[in-house]
């Protein structure tokens, strides 16, 4: 009964609700620097773009983009998934119900192929695209390559984002979860754009793929050393 209870839609959308209003607290309860300072400007030219981010870090990346720039979060349809699907809408972005795998089964399951589709449409349309690079359950901080398959078919670049604040919660998670905390310092920092060529051979992909854990890596590195605290 309380699992089902737990499921509920309205407590679902309670939970969501409580969440977005709590990121939106930390986000202005924190002094954010960006690196590189002209991030925004300097990306802009290349919109829409495909963002990064790991699991588990990826709580405040909404607040990574200026509010003009159109994006849809790809998520999970898990019941955690929905939380955090209704916390995004209320943070502005669009929406798009999948995740990736590493079966094919897996990929079926969570809508991972109509989810792609999806994904590039919507980039075609304008829209840039954020979604986790590593695939649910581990092992966490290795990218797929998933996210470099949408880059080859849309042709549009690659992101590394990563966000952190001074205050934190580090979860001992499979994702290694940070929980960041209101009334402190907070960064953004990006990697390069990663632009992965439309006639990219499958074979090729894992060099790419390095590039996006690389960049991602780089990325959360220098963002906990801008905010004085060793790398989550």
């Amino acid at each position: 009964m309380l699992k089902s209870l737990g499921r509920h839609p309205l407590v679902l959308s309670a939970i969501g609700s409580f969440l977005a209003g709590y990121l939106k607290l930390v986000y202005h309860t924190n002094r954010f620097v960006l690196e590189p300072a002209d991030m925004h400007d300097d990306t802009e030219k290349d919109l829409p773009v495909i963002v990064a981010m790991w699991h588990g870090q990826h709580f405040m990346v909404p607040f990574a983009k200026p509010k003009h720039w159109p994006a849809k979060v790809m998520i999970s349809k898990s019941a955690d998934g929905e939380i955090n699907a209704i916390a995004a809408r209320k943070l502005g972005l669009g929406l798009i119900r999948a995740s990736g795998g590493r079966t094919a089964h897996q990929i079926k399951k969570r809508g991972g192929m109509r989810g792609f589709i999806e994904a590039v449409r919507a980039l075609k349309d304008g829209d840039s695209i954020a979604m986790t690079a590593d695939v649910p359950k581990g092992p966490a901080r290795k990218s797929g390559t998933g996210i470099v398959q949408l880059a080859k078919h849309s042709g549009r670049p690659i992101l590394p984002v990563a966000v952190a604040t001074s205050r934190s919660i580090e979860l001992n998670s499979w994702d290694k979860a940070s929980v960041n905390l209101p009334f402190g310092n907070g960064s953004i920092a990006s990697s390069d754009l990663i632009w992965v060529p439309s006639d990219l051979e499958d074979d090729d992909l894992e060099t790419y793929r390095q590039q996006v854990e690389d960049g991602l890596n780089a990325a959360t590195r220098r963002a906990y050393e801008l905010v004085g605290r060793p790398n989550g």
